[in-house]
């Protein structure tokens, strides 16, 4: 039987170890355009290595996913961050775990994050992550990351399947 993955609320704090939390509600803001803008600045670097990488923009659609969703594999990106932000206002699931031994996921840290339409998350080079679980439908997401021609995504099947059934490890976020 599948174990079950309880979700957490995006935080700042909590996401730390894997990436970092794209938020208005994250970060230093200021006014600019005469002041008839605010800016959040600085709200994620983006990382890119290698000699034949730059950082690009692209856009994506994401299909919907329904409770419960299963956890079977993993994936990273060695060279370069890469960014998810929401465009269409829908929640989604970041599941990530640290590194652990023989160059695979630690699955004793593997963590699901509940991501709301209003956040996005910006995973650090090498973060072991789920791909994209978009949770409405007509999913577009804008994501930053690392454009090259070396290979940058590592994929790694976990050792037991884990399932998501939409419950919260702690109270569900307001």
């Amino acid at each position: 039987m599948p174990q079950v993955l309880k979700l957490k609320p995006l935080t700042k704090e909590a996401f730390a170890p894997f990436g970092d939390v794209i938020s208005t509600r994250e970060g230093d803001a200021f006014p600019i355009n005469s002041g008839t803008t605010q800016r959040y600045h600085h709200l994620g670097k983006i990382q890119v290595k290698g000699d034949d990488g730059e950082p690009g923009i692209s856009m994506t659609v994401g299909q919907a996913f329904a409770f419960p969703i299963e956890v079977a594999m993993l994936e990273r990106h060695p060279l370069g961050s890469q960014a998810w932000i929401p465009t269409s206002g829908n929640a989604f699931i970041a599941v990530v775990a640290p590194g652990g031994a023989n160059d695979r996921p630690d699955e004793t840290g593997l963590q699901a994050f509940y991501v709301n339409g209003d956040q996005g998350v910006n995973y650090h080079a090498g973060v072991w992550h789920h791909p994209l679980l978009n949770l409405g439908p007509g999913g577009n997401f804008i994501v930053v990351d690392r454009i090259g021609s070396a290979p940058n995504c590592d994929e790694c099947n976990l050792n037991q399947v884990y399932t998501l059934d939409g419950t919260f490890a702690e109270p569900a976020p307001v």
